[in-house]
């Protein structure tokens, strides 16, 4: 049978982490504003290989060792895929999206093999997203369901639900590639706008190599967010809807300088009404090092966290091409960090 080669990049939030689940709200609460972020996909992804099976979903993977992974195979039973899912093992979000596509699908087969990732993991950048959405699009292909990018995203969020994830709809934005998106989220709905910017803008992403704990960090945000807290209710209401509209003009003026002065005010604005919910994980010392180093002052325009925030990444808008390589430089060898290199 014909083999497909596939690749899902990871995905950036520039701006407006957390809106998504905040903006799922207003399925009961009209009082909350939407979400609103602005997302592209990073130059680092998840590559795959995809074929028809007679029966089954065949999986294998990269580890998180860099190895390759045994393949595992399992019955097109969305049921047991379920349970896979829910056991929290490093099949789980590949199992869950299965599961998802086989309750709607039945009896398909596939055999999928990821032989490359460069993707950091939990990081920020949507890797465990980016899994569930290379699995809803290798069923899409081999079987030729002709699925929308939406409808990917949605087979791969309900996937990732299954492994107990508290995600919003932002992760699966991974989906569009690598072009500037304007996500809305309003209740069950989600809206797209794709941002069109005509000056390259070099960005830095950090991987700080410490640690997070991005479940915790989402369980306490939405408690106190489903609790009334006024703080975070304001910081991903109104406050990031000032910040995305004038991130969105900004991105439409090529004003880079702008857009890093925006990234370093949202910082500000998660930092005092955000952070304080959950200061075992966001109080971030490493994440705030990082933004406060001398050399990133002087080559950058600005930095802010990535994906929930916490010692998971950050990231930079320099000043230009030359600037990027010299930061990524001096941060490697004098912090021990990874870097990353992101031109839109």
């Amino acid at each position: 049978m014909k083999k497909i080669d596939l690749f899902v990049p990871g995905r950036l939030c520039l701006f407006g982490e957390h809106s998504d689940w905040a903006g799922e709200y207003r399925k009961t609460d009209k009082t909350v504003k939407t979400g609103k972020c602005i997302i592209i996909g990073t130059d680092q992804g998840i590559c795959g290989t995809a074929e028809q099976a007679a029966n089954g979903f065949s999986f294998s993977q990269i580890l998180p060792d860099g190895t390759k992974g045994p393949e595992q195979s399992y019955p097109s039973d969305p049921d047991l895929l379920a349970e896979i899912a829910a056991a929290g093992v490093f099949d789980s979000y590949a199992a869950g999206t299965a599961s998802v596509i086989l309750k709607r699908y039945s009896n398909l087969g596939l055999k999928l093999q990821i032989n490359k990732r460069d993707l950091p993991l939990k990081k920020g950048l949507s890797s465990s997203a980016a899994t569930c959405v290379l699995v809803a699009r290798a069923f899409s292909r081999t079987h030729h369901l002709n699925l929308s990018i939406e409808e990917e995203m949605e087979l791969a969020y309900r996937g990732e639900l299954l492994t107990g994830s508290r995600c919003g709809r932002m992760d699966q934005a991974c989906a569009y590639g690598k072009k500037p998106v304007l996500l809305t989220f309003d209740g069950d709905e989600m809206s797209t706008r794709s941002i069109l910017s005509g000056e390259p803008l070099y960005l830095l992403i950090v991987d700080l190599r410490a640690r997070k704990d991005t479940r915790r960090i989402l369980e306490d945000l939405n408690f106190s967010f489903k609790s009334g807290n006024e703080q975070i209710r304001k910081a991903l209401g109104e406050e990031n809807h000032r910040i995305t509209a004038k991130a969105c003009r900004a991105i439409d003026k090529r004003d880079t300088r702008q857009l890093g002065n925006l990234m370093t005010e949202a910082q500000k604005v998660f930092d005092e009404m955000i952070a304080p919910i959950c200061p075992s994980e966001l109080t971030a010392p490493k994440l705030h090092q990082i933004l406060q180093d001398s050399t990133a002052k002087d080559l950058a325009w600005g930095g802010k966290g990535v994906g929930s925030q916490g010692d998971g990444a950050a990231q930079f808008i320099c000043k230009g091409k030359a600037e990027r390589k010299q930061l990524k430089e001096i941060l490697e060898t004098n912090t021990g960090v990874l870097c990353y290199n992101l031109t839109l």
